[in-house]
């Protein structure tokens, strides 16, 4: 991302760079392909240990950030790990910790919170239902009240991480609005289906919860109450999903200019043509446009600004189809051998193509988009 960084923060970016360098370069990535969860838990534990895990959470329960501006921070590190297309449940484990530390309990912040952020365990957060609907109105779990105890009834599908995580946060409906869960992976009633996904890495799956009885306990906060919860994190997924996708794009783009220097054709580098002079030069206007809007959003976030759910859909709106257009660009320069197996940019088209999915679609928000200028009364 291009924002101003502090010292620290750049001390923070530079760092992350050389951990992900070292510990999971592109062939790493290949070997974990066939992995059952596409990750290492103890590589996972030293991210941690760098500060990945605490970043959205508050520092009287055991995180911080550095600049004060916590999601501008953890979007830093959201972009290396689109650089190097690397590993890790670092979206859902951090919307999972930032709920907790917002909303969850003294008891839910001692005995999971605080594992989360050792890297020691992992949290799923299960939002969308089965349709590929990103949008609350589309929730249809539902949470009721039984006495002492509440029950969930429904089915979460694309949830990242489920199914190694230990803790699975349950956006659900009541009649009254909202309320989020917090069930164990474990508890009865409970049946995690995994699945694979076009990216290397990433594990998705569906979880099915059949009449899931928890005590009260297990609540994230107040009963049909999560409605402004919901919304932060879904902000907070996009703006970190968007600035990793800068990443993918960021990355693509360098390694093709420098094929394109070595490329050689009739004499002088494939990049000296004209043609690809101008299509260059369109890949670099949108490339720098993700990278403003994802900013934007990422500003918009932590300043807690109205118009930061607007801001979430345009932005996935536009860096969600422009950066999977720079890599299909790329794909196309590179020729014959970026079609390959053995070529790297066919990892980073997987990421940014399931990315492109996941949290909505650019189409899904340009609906909403549309919807939310119809209701104000603007001409469309």
């Amino acid at each position: 991302m291009h924002l101003e960084l502090t010292e620290d923060q750049e001390f923070f970016r530079t760092t992350a760079r050389r951990f992900l360098e070292t510990e999971t370069p592109l062939s790493t990535v290949r070997e974990l392909y066939d992995s059952r969860d596409g990750f290492d838990r103890g590589w996972w534990a030293r991210g941690a240990e760098l500060g990945w895990t605490s970043l959205l959470v508050a520092e009287e329960h055991g995180g911080g950030s550095f600049s004060g501006r916590p999601t501008a921070d953890a979007v830093i590190v959201a972009e290396e790990l689109g650089r190097m297309v690397a590993p890790g449940p670092f979206i859902p484990v951090n919307l999972v910790a930032l709920a907790l530390s917002r909303d969850g309990s003294e008891s839910q912040r001692e005995l999971v919170l605080s594992k989360l952020l050792r890297g020691e365990s992992v949290a799923a957060w299960a939002f969308c239902e089965p349709g590929g609907r990103w949008d609350v109105g589309s929730i249809a779990t539902s949470v009721v009240e039984d006495g002492n105890e509440i029950v969930v009834d429904g089915t979460k599908s694309f949830v990242e991480s489920a199914a190694c995580a230990e803790h699975i946060l349950v956006t659900g409906r009541t009649p009254y609005g909202l309320t989020q869960v917090l069930v164990p992976a474990n508890a009865a009633g409970v049946r995690v289906i995994s699945g694979r996904s076009l990216d290397m890495t990433r594990r998705f799956g569906r979880v099915e919860l059949d009449a899931v009885r928890l005590p009260r306990s297990a609540l994230v906060g107040r009963i049909a109450d999560a409605g402004p919860a919901v919304e932060l994190q879904l902000r907070t997924a996009i703006a970190l999903q968007c600035a990793g996708l800068v990443g993918v794009a960021d990355r693509v783009l360098e390694f093709t200019l420098e094929y394109g220097h070595d490329r050689f054709a009739f004499g002088r580098p494939i990049v000296s043509f004209q043609a690809l002079k101008h299509r260059i030069a369109d890949m670099a206007v949108l490339l720098e446009g993700s990278k403003a809007v994802a900013d934007a959003l990422a500003a918009a976030v932590d300043d807690g600004d109205t118009s930061a759910s607007r801001l979430a859909s345009v932005a996935k709106a536009y860096v969600g189809a422009h950066a999977l257009d720079i890599v299909d660009d790329c794909v196309q320069i590179t020729g014959g051998i970026g079609v390959t197996w053995e070529h790297d940019i066919h990892m980073y088209n997987r990421r940014a193509a399931v990315d492109r999915a996941v949290f909505g679609s650019p189409e899904e928000h340009k609906q909403q988009l549309l919807e939310i200028l119809q209701s104000e009364g603007a001409p469309t």
